[in-house]
């Protein structure tokens, strides 16, 4: 079902790609670099709603090969040359993030080193965030969490974050997850309350890049969550994980299943095993099978089989996984 609903909103979202006309070179301009923007702004709608769907990362690589091959077929000034590259890189960065999200962490190594090179040619600071960004939680997934620190200090380190306190904040609150995963509660702390600082001087009317969209109250309060659910604060993470969901725009689906998976695990952390496995529960199957989503129910079923094996509740998590699988 989601397959198909990626095809058609891709379709309709005219996502689709186009054979670049080399017959002979012609001007590139604003219009092609808008054109491009458009696509990458409904990849990352579809993001949003499906997550890291493999349908999703082969149309982002095949939109940055289309992007090159554009600007190989024309001319243009040095301006839209790096608007172009800009473009490129984040087609690149949009299919390394699918391939984090849906777990496939190998070739999201190789959409990485395309991102920084793309990056990098085109000299933009606010697509160069977003590459360092994703580079942190990719490696973080590959439990290299000293070159996930370090990549969430380069985002930090981007022009973008001291001209926009909501770039900022974003990189901050990214920050806070790797100081708690690496058990340093002082500086997750101060990292977080340094994130929402951040975010409350941030002119929320400015035009953004279509990937920032995402990140808001509520998506500063799901990172918090992982925050406080990696330093075992069980009720402070169940807290901002009830004011995640609350706050969350409805098309956020993936981040919504995410929240709930965390939910589970919070109120697991304190022993509340029945409505621990009911949150658990109540994720979208489709979302349940997806990469991150199902590795943090995986997670939740370790813990619950250690804390709680023989009780009724696990005997009904295990049938409902079975089920969903």
């Amino acid at each position: 079902m989601y397959r198909r609903a990626f095809l058609t909103a891709a379709t309709a979202a005219g996502a689709s790609l186009a054979a670049p006309n080399t017959a002979s070179p012609r001007r590139l301009g604003s219009a092609d670099v808008d054109r491009l923007n458009g696509k990458l702004a409904a990849l990352v709608a579809m993001d949003d709603r499906y997550g890291g769907t493999l349908d999703l990362e082969r149309h982002s690589a095949a939109l940055a090969r289309e992007t090159l091959s554009l600007q190989q077929s024309g001319t243009a000034s040095s301006r839209i040359r790096s608007e172009l590259y800009a473009v490129a890189a984040a087609f690149a960065t949009s299919a390394m993030w699918a391939a984090i999200d849906g777990r496939r962490l190998d070739v999201a190594q190789d959409h990485l080193n395309q991102a920084v090179t793309l990056s990098g040619l085109a000299g933009d600071s606010a697509v160069q965030f977003r590459v360092w960004g994703h580079a942190s939680a990719l490696y973080y997934q590959l439990g290299r969490h000293t070159d996930a620190m370090a990549a969430s200090e380069a985002s930090r380190a981007t022009a973008i974050t001291r001209r926009d306190p909501l770039f900022a904040s974003l990189a901050l609150a990214r920050l806070a997850v790797d100081h708690a995963d690496s058990g340093d509660a002082k500086a997750a702390l101060r990292t977080l309350d340094q994130a929402q600082e951040a975010f409350d001087r941030a002119d929320q009317s400015l035009r953004r890049p279509a990937w920032m969209r995402f990140f808001d109250q509520a998506e500063l309060d799901n990172l918090a969550t992982f925050a406080y659910l990696s330093l075992g604060q069980w009720v402070e993470a169940e807290h901002r994980a009830h004011r995640c969901l609350t706050g969350l725009r409805p098309d956020l689906e993936r981040n919504r299943a995410l929240t709930r998976a965390n939910l589970a695990l919070a109120q697991l952390g304190q022993g509340d095993i029945e409505p621990a496995v009911a949150t658990a529960q109540a994720v979208p199957a489709e979302m349940a099978r997806q990469g991150r989503v199902r590795k943090i129910l995986g997670d939740f079923t370790h813990r619950l089989n250690a804390m709680a094996p023989d009780t009724r509740e696990a005997h009904a998590w295990l049938d409902h996984r079975t089920a969903i699988a």
